[in-house]
């Protein structure tokens, strides 16, 4: 099989991706129906309450994150998902149904945003580190890009989607779509051969387990740096479902059609870099500190743009830089991470990545309410280059090597393998 596509000659994760796709689809139109809920239905076009609900919506990954790390490693993480994935399926369902009745008001988003984010909390560990037990570990730098194009291919088709959605009958129906899709992911779950799945460790109970885990982070520097690095990228700069509605709305005068259309556009660059790493077999820190400068440069290049249509051009690098930034760093996290701790170190990973939205999204909306769409972008865009020149002076000075030697050569000696024979020290 094409080396692009080799982690799907595993029948399970076949099945995974599939179900993970179908599911993706109705995540991104409810994305795009709450925010559009919540601005143009429940209020005036405000970005702080669109902001105070994607952040409740990632507020509880900062409380139960490291916990729900912790039981990814104890127990059995199939079944855990089977639970999580039912559970985040009903949340869809009643906020589509109070939107359908016309019973929906704002705290009621508020409360179902929260609770599908306490759902997402225990889901988001295990469900990363589960494609560690799908495939073998040779395969897994493949799978996790692979998960990647998936979801940015459900990424492309969901916006799109849930735009037409929105504009012919309302948002409800794109809730209760969602809700619906949850049972793909359910589906390959309970028809996987688990036989065949590769087997985990699972860590007996103890104390300090959790402290453990943050300990083992604290003597990885190569790890330190990725975790710094996105929590600023995804803290200021990867806001786009408040930003994007925000552009439609009051800098183009746009409706949901357009919003949408927004959201595939960026796809389009996001799908391109997930292929692109699918070829990869090693992964380099490079990849992690250039995505994060590239990915400021081209949202900078975006706030400018004097026209949707331009906007929305500038959207495929933007889509491509992050992509590149955000699987170099899940591969080399997953990569160079033992066995053991995979579960605690992923959870830290999904706390550090989600648990600044609960600042940075009201924070974005806010910003973009008192002074405009294209200032909320500029912050990103600011932050994002500022931790990847920091990131690159100190990778360049821990290993005394010019950046345009690295570019040269393209050999950094910051490479995922070499960090983990290399240890805690490296």
């Amino acid at each position: 099989m094409n080396s692009m596509f080799r982690a799907l000659k595993v029948f399970n994760y076949r099945l995974w991706v599939t179900g993970a796709l179908v599911s993706n689809i109705g995540t991104w139109m409810q994305r795009v129906a709450q925010d559009w809920l919540v601005l143009t239905v429940l209020t005036n076009n405000s970005g702080t309450a669109a902001g105070i609900v994607t952040g409740l919506q990632f507020l509880p990954i900062v409380f139960l994150g490291p916990y729900a790390g912790l039981l990814g490693d104890r127990v059995n993480k199939r079944r855990l998902l089977l639970l999580t994935q039912t559970a985040m399926g009903f949340c869809a369902l009643v906020l589509g149904v109070l939107v359908v009745t016309g019973a929906v008001e704002l705290w009621h988003v508020y409360v179902l945003a929260f609770l599908l984010g306490v759902a997402s909390a225990f889901d988001a560990p295990s469900r990363q580190a589960f494609v560690s037990e799908v495939v073998e570990k040779e395969d897994v730098p493949n799978a996790v890009a692979l998960n990647s194009a998936s979801f940015n291919l459900a990424r492309l088709a969901g916006p799109g989607v849930a735009g037409i959605v929105i504009a012919l009958v309302g948002t409800g129906p794109a809730f209760l779509i969602n809700a619906a899709s949850f049972g793909a992911v359910i589906l390959s779950l309970l028809r996987m051969r688990t036989s065949e799945l590769v087997p985990a460790v699972h860590v007996p109970r103890a104390k300090g387990q959790i402290r453990e885990g943050l300990v083992y982070i604290r003597q990885r520097p190569d790890l330190l740096m990725i975790m710094v690095l996105v929590f600023v990228v995804g803290t200021f700069g990867m806001n786009f479902q408040i930003t994007n509605a925000l552009m439609a709305t009051t800098v183009f005068h746009l409706g949901p059609g357009e919003y949408g259309l927004l959201g595939s556009v960026m796809a389009v660059g996001t799908l391109a870099a997930a292929l692109l790493a699918a070829r990869r077999r090693t992964m380099r820190m490079l990849y992690v500190v250039g995505g994060a400068l590239a990915f400021g440069v081209t949202v900078a290049v975006a706030a400018f743009m004097p026209t949707f249509g331009w906007y929305a051009l500038a959207l495929v690098p933007v889509g491509l830089a992050s992509l590149t930034f955000m699987n170099a760093c899940n591969t080399t996290v997953q990569l160079t991470t033992d066995a053991a701790m995979r579960g605690r170190v992923l959870a830290v990973y999904m706390v550090v990545l989600q648990g600044g939205t609960p600042i940075g999204a009201p924070l974005v909306g806010w910003i973009a309410t008192e002074f405009g769409a294209r200032w909320s972008l500029g912050m990103g865009a600011v932050a994002a280059m500022a931790a990847g020149m920091l990131a690159l002076l100190l990778m360049n000075r821990r290993n005394n090597v010019r950046f345009r030697d690295q570019v040269r050569q393209l050999r950094p000696s910051f490479m995922v393998h070499g960090l983990h024979r290399a240890g805690p020290g490296a």
